[in-house]
This record gives C-alpha cells, sequence and structure tokens, in this order.
C-alpha cells in the first residue's frame, strides 16, 4: 500500500473512533440485564429469552460473516453510514414491540446491522502501519468491550427506574446522534476502487482465507472460546445476584462498571502486544479466565471476591481480543475486512454459545452447571493453543 495512505490519527480521533465502535456493538448486550424484566413483560419463560439473546448474537455473527467482507470492496466510510442508519431502525423497532415475536424478530435485524465497528477496526488498522497498530487496535478493542460492559449498566438502571422499553428508544437516539457525528468526522476512505463488487467471489473467498491463514483459524476458535467464557457468567449474573444476595437488574447492570479497569489498563496491553511475544500474551489470557473461574467458584456469598473475579475475567478478554486482532490484522492488507470478519464471527458465535449454554445450565444446575462449562471452554482453549499454535512474533 502507497505509504500517502496512511493516516496519522490524533488522539482525539482515536477516542471517537473507539467510542463508535463501543456505541455501535453496545445495543447487543441491553437485553442481558433485563432478561428477567422482558420474561415478565412478555409473560414467557426465561429459556424463549435465552433463546432471543442468543438469536441477536448469532444473526450479528451472520452480518459478520456475510456483510463485513464487502469492506474490502466497497467504500468503507459510506457503508459504515448505512449500517448505522439500519441501527436506529431496528432499535427503535425493539423499543416499539408488544409481544415476544415481534421483539424477537426486531433483536434479530438488531444483530445483523450492528457491524459497524467490525467496518471500523479493519479500517483503521488498512490506515495505521503495523508496528504502531497496538496502542490504536488496543483503544478499538478497549472501546469495544467498554460498550458492551456499560451496556449492562446503563440498560440495567434505565430499565429499573423507566422500563425496559426506554433502553431501546434513547438507544436509538444515541445511534441516530453518532451517524451525523460519524458523517463529519471519520475520514473517508482513499482506496481508489474501480473493480465492479462481486459479492459472490468476496463470499467464496473465505473459506479460501480460512484454509490459507494457520494463525488466523488459531486466533478464530481463541475468540470463540475466551468470549464464550465470558459470556457464560454474564448471561447468568442477573440469575446469581437474585440466588445469592436477592439484587435486581440495577446491581447486574452496575457491576459492568467494574470493566473500568481493563478499560484503563487498555494503553499499556496495547504496548505489551507490540513489546511481546503474541504466545505470551495469549497465554496470560487463557491464566487471567482460569483465575476468574476460580474466584467465582470459591466466592460464595462474598460479594468482594465477586467484583474481584469480574475485573479478572474482563482483563482476560481484554488481552485476548487486542493480541488476536493485532495478529489476523498483520496477516493481510488486502484481505483485513475479511480476516476480521472471520475471527469476529466465531468471537461473537462463541459468545452467543456461551449465553445460551449459560442460562440453560443454571437453570439445570444452578452455578455448578455453569462451572462446568467453562471448564469445557477453558479445556477447548488450551487444546487450540497447543493445536493451531500462536506466532512468536507478528509479520511485519
Amino acid at each position: 500500500m502507497d505509504d500517502s495512505n496512511y493516516i496519522e490519527f490524533s488522539r482525539g480521533k482515536v477516542i471517537f473512533l473507539a467510542a463508535c465502535v463501543g456505541i455501535i456493538v453496545a445495543s447487543m448486550f441491553y437485553i442481558q440485564p433485563i432478561e428477567n424484566l422482558l420474561t415478565k413483560s412478555f409473560n414467557v419463560a426465561p429459556g424463549t429469552i435465552a433463546i432471543i439473546a442468543m438469536l441477536t448474537q448469532v444473526s450479528y455473527a451472520l452480518g459478520l460473516l456475510l456483510v463485513v467482507p464487502l469492506g474490502d470492496a466497497y467504500n468503507r466510510y459510506h457503508f459504515l453510514q448505512w449500517m448505522e442508519v439500519a441501527s436506529v431502525i431496528g432499535l427503535t423497532l425493539a423499543a416499539c414491540s408488544h409481544n415476544v415475536v415481534f421483539f424477537g424478530l426486531a433483536s434479530v435485524v438488531i444483530g445483523l446491522t450492528l457491524v459497524g465497528g467490525q467496518i471500523i477496526i479493519p479500517y483503521v488498522a488498512y490506515l495505521t502501519p503495523i508496528r504502531k497498530q497496538g496502542p490504536i487496535l488496543g483503544a478499538m478493542i478497549s472501546g469495544m468491550l467498554t460498550g458492551i460492559l456499560f451496556a449492562r449498566t446503563f440498560s440495567g438502571i434505565i430499565a429499573a427506574h423507566w422500563g425496559w422499553q426506554m433502553v431501546y428508544f434513547l438507544a436509538a437516539g444515541v445511534n441516530l446522534v453518532l451517524l451525523v457525528l460519524i458523517h463529519y468526522l471519520v475520514p473517508n476512505d482513499p482506496r481508489k476502487l474501480t473493480q465492479p463488487i462481486n459479492y459472490w467471489n468476496i463470499l467464496t473467498s473465505i473459506p479460501r482465507l480460512v484454509k490459507r491463514y494457520r494463525y488466523l483459524r488459531g486466533s478464530a476458535l481463541n475468540g470463540f472460546c475466551l468470549f464464550g467464557l465470558a459470556n457464560l457468567f454474564w448471561a447468568t449474573l442477573s440469575f446469581l445476584l437474585a440466588d445469592r444476595f436477592g439484587y435486581g437488574s440495577a446491581v447486574a447492570g452496575s457491576m459492568g462498571l467494574l470493566g473500568i479497569v481493563a478499560i484503563f489498563a487498555a494503553p499499556y496491553i496495547g504496548r505489551m502486544v507490540n513489546r511481546y511475544s503474541p504466545r505470551t500474551n495469549i497465554r496470560l489470557s487463557w491464566l487471567l479466565a482460569l483465575a476468574a473461574y476460580l474466584i467465582f467458584w470459591f466466592c460464595g456469598q462474598k460479594m468482594g471476591l465477586l467484583m474481584l473475579g469480574v475485573v479478572v475475567l474482563d482483563l482476560s478478554t481484554q488481552f485476548s481480543q487486542v493480541t488476536n486482532q493485532a495478529i489476523i490484522q498483520s496477516l493481510s492488507r488486502q484481505a483485513n475486512s475479511r480476516n476480521n470478519s472471520i475471527f469476529m464471527f466465531s468471537y461473537f458465535f462463541g459468545g452467543s454459545i456461551g449465553t445460551l449454554v449459560g442460562i440453560n445450565m443454571w437453570a439445570l444446575y444452578k452455578w455448578t452447571g455453569v462451572t462446568v462449562a467453562a471448564v469445557i471452554f477453558l479445556g477447548l482453549a488450551l487444546v487450540n493453543y497447543y493445536w493451531q499454535g500462536v506466532p512468536q512474533r507478528l509479520t511485519k
């Protein structure tokens, strides 16, 4: 790529783009702290809401697989804005839902259209030299995780005071404002895209990329396991807090504020990605996840230990995401949207499986069942580490 296409992002622009990633992806996670409220509002079983939560993440994963790859062949600046328009429509439909079927359909629309953040990440990576990508990717991932964590806080508190419908109305308004800001603040795509878009060729190239890049396969499976592991916990937190401590949705949502520790750690994690071997960082993410679930298992009725475990789990997710993104963005500039699509599809598909498994294991075996599921996810991540491997250093 011509060096003239590189952009020197200011600190303010990096923060804005990271905020865009977080606000966009947040809409998928508003449902988690309000699951109990939804079951009562629609008079359905918890398993029904669990299916809707899973379908939202599965539809998002399908959007990653079927929509995001177009970023390699279409102007990303315009593409991002069209996805935001569709997202505002989906959120408004969810807020207006009067029965569980309509809400479920609106949730699927939300999931399919929340791919804007995954247009931004490869776009920023494309415009940044590899030697400078670590801290910037760290900021983007931090924005994404911040959105996920604060979505739960926002949703839980708003729903407790004004009802769950207001959560989606406010989210639609925030995304509408974001659409205007993106139009004026995001740089236009510098690529000269003169070839006609062949959607079929783009889609059929995805399996070839999976076959070609061993470390893409390894990162995708690692992301599946670690985000699935995180969602096992977050999907069952409201039930755990109600069962052990008698707390409601506001407290469940407020637990997301603990993720601020991982947010402040983001710049250091980004620098560690540049400084240390990806193998070291992936091992660290696995060990932190193991430590988090050990803390959860032994916390009993001790709220302080539960909060400590949340911090450790968030750090694990952060290390895994930033390191895996650095790996896949170093593989190919020409295919970085498609590589990101493959990775994030696996990542959020793992999250959806973690959500579904977590809620159902809680219904059957309470926290013991959730812990057994966590051990399985951890075991898969460890097997993947030795099977597909992790690069010793990033490709330059």
